[in-house]
């Protein structure tokens, strides 16, 4: 089954919604930076939150970058995401190993540590918008649920899970979003913490056989969940030898014919899919005549 993101709206529009199926991308995610499992839970967490921030932006060159930087052993992650449901992320230590949580369950929180969630919108303007607010648990969700009250205002519910198998592998991961508009009647708001009160994980949802729509249907069924959008969304990176090579553009001259004097081409390897691109000294002297 491929992954996708929806658009929802309930109650007259005063609360609207987001869901997430992200078991493919984030088992792309595992196998391209080769994550310990509460890494990849970590960081399937994140990349679903980003995916579903990224469909909020409605213009076609609209970034967003989310960066968590906390004193556990991950050290930091992160996600970037667009408006056509591409996403794609890292960890800066893919390799952590740490005790399980009682009851069997990766201590994602405990892998992340205190520090701070940053949240970057480039939507085109002369400055991007930029965030930041403390981890309060480290285990993500709790997190962007803080920085939407916090910092945009917006109340917010928001649950992500991701489930790996005893093989390491990704059997389930997803997410939602629920968000209360400032109009929204007190009934709706009481109605909507009755059912998150009442809720199990997501990943138990979803090992329950329940889809994005069925999740959504749980928790706004009964405040008239109108679906307005389905987005496939995919892991993707996007990069090539032409960027990397801009990108070394903007590296000083003066370092550039260090590199060259060595007489040994280099290796630029992308953070995101781990590509690798290799310049030769001629490249690199191409590179500072087109100054």
């Amino acid at each position: 089954m491929s992954d996708y993101i929806l658009r929802a709206t309930a109650a007259g529009e005063t609360v609207r919604a987001f869901a997430i199926r992200s078991t493919g991308l984030t088992a792309e995610a595992r196998e391209i930076h080769h994550t310990f499992p509460v890494v990849t839970a970590a960081l399937g967490r994140l990349l679903s939150a980003g995916a579903m921030m990224g469909s909020m932006m409605k213009g076609e060159d609209d970034k967003l970058t989310l960066q968590m930087k906390g004193d556990g052993p991950i050290a930091q992650m992160t996600v970037t995401a667009d408006s056509h449901g591409n996403v794609k992320g890292f960890a800066a230590n893919p390799s952590v190993d740490i005790p399980l949580k009682r009851a069997g369950k990766l201590d994602v929180g405990g892998a992340v540590g205190k520090g701070f969630l940053t949240v970057i919108m480039d939507l085109g303007l002369k400055e991007p918008y930029n965030g930041q607010v403390e981890i309060q648990t480290g285990e993500i969700g709790d997190d962007l649920a803080y920085y939407f009250t916090v910092s945009e205002q917006t109340p917010s519910v928001v649950g992500l899970g991701v489930m790996v198998d005893t093989d390491s592998s990704v059997k389930h991961a997803g997410g939602f979003i629920l968000q209360v508009m400032p109009d929204a009647a007190e009934e709706t708001i009481e109605a909507l913490e009755a059912k998150v009160a009442a809720a199990e994980p997501v990943t138990t949802m979803m090992d329950k056989g329940m889809s994005p729509e069925d999740i959504l249907e749980y928790y706004l069924g009964d405040l008239g969940l109108r679906i307005m959008e389905k987005l496939p969304v995919r892991y993707h990176c996007g990069c090539s030898k032409e960027r990397v090579a801009g990108a070394l553009a903007t590296i000083s001259t003066e370092d550039l014919k260090e590199m060259i004097n060595d007489g040994e081409e280099i290796e630029v390897k992308c953070y995101f899919c781990n590509s690798a691109y290799k310049f030769s000294t001629e490249e690199l002297e191409e590179i500072i005549a087109t100054r």
